[in-house]
């Protein structure tokens, strides 16, 4: 399994985790194991991670993201954004310039056509803005 593989398991339990806040980090990973596939490391990582930080992500998300408030953008790129911040800012083995393709790309597949440059606007403003 290669690492954009392994970032989009992150993503799927992320935007699952939004439907199910109840549930917890343990108790997704484990519904995720049994019916889709074996997680990987990195995915597991990367998903209790963002978890961890995501009031911290949802404050920069709002900063950025210019007249939308956050229960008006969709979950899919809210997962999305906070999957990129957390790489952005708490994984030293992936380049910023990584991190944010992976996230258009992302986006690119589970997201409406205008919102890879949305989630793009937002994540190149805030890495020039470091």
């Amino acid at each position: 399994m290669n690492r954009s593989q392994m970032r989009e398991q992150a993503f799927v339990l992320l935007f699952e985790k939004e439907f199910f806040k109840d549930k917890s980090v343990d108790e997704i990973e484990k519904i995720y194991s049994e019916n889709v596939s074996e997680l990987s490391d990195y995915g597991r990582e990367l998903f209790e991670k963002t978890v961890l930080h995501i009031a911290e992500f949802d404050e920069i998300i709002s900063k950025y993201s210019k007249g939308w408030r956050l229960n008006r953008i969709p979950k899919v790129n809210l997962s999305v954004l906070r999957l990129a911040l957390c790489e952005m800012i708490y994984s030293d083995s992936v380049p910023e310039s990584v991190a944010v393709n992976e996230a258009v790309e992302l986006a690119k597949k589970y997201s409406g056509k205008e919102d890879s440059a949305f989630i793009n606007g937002i994540l190149g403003t805030f890495s020039r803005s470091k």
